[in-house]
């Protein structure tokens, strides 16, 4: 199975999940997903996430000036983000419920 198909249907949900332990800028948001074990999303697909989900206006983001080079965005959830967080996870606990019984019942 392709796992990048998976991804792209599931990364604003982990995207949110991760805002909801702390803000992040973008390449934090990537290293924390691969750190998390979704080695392979990339990085602009992260970005892209993050502009679309602040866009859709389920994040608030502000600028951190930084020693290390460039000021950064930091991007948080606010409420219709947690909202969003929450019935994203909903959905995703009912379709991860429904596969596991299915591969449990022997069609694995």
């Amino acid at each position: 199975m392709d796992s990048s198909q998976l991804l792209k249907g599931v990364l604003d949900l982990a995207v949110l999940a991760v805002l909801s332990e702390r803000d992040g800028y973008g390449y934090d948001v990537v290293r924390r997903l691969r750190d998390a074990g979704l080695e392979d999303v990339g990085d602009a697909s992260v970005y892209g996430t993050l502009r679309r989900l602040f866009k859709a206006g389920a994040l608030n983001s502000y600028v951190v000036a930084s020693d290390e080079g460039p000021h950064r965005k930091y991007y948080g959830l606010n409420d219709a983000g947690r909202d969003m967080l929450g019935s994203q996870a909903k959905t995703w606990n009912s379709f991860a419920a429904t596969m596991a019984s299915l591969l449990k019942e022997g069609h694995a």
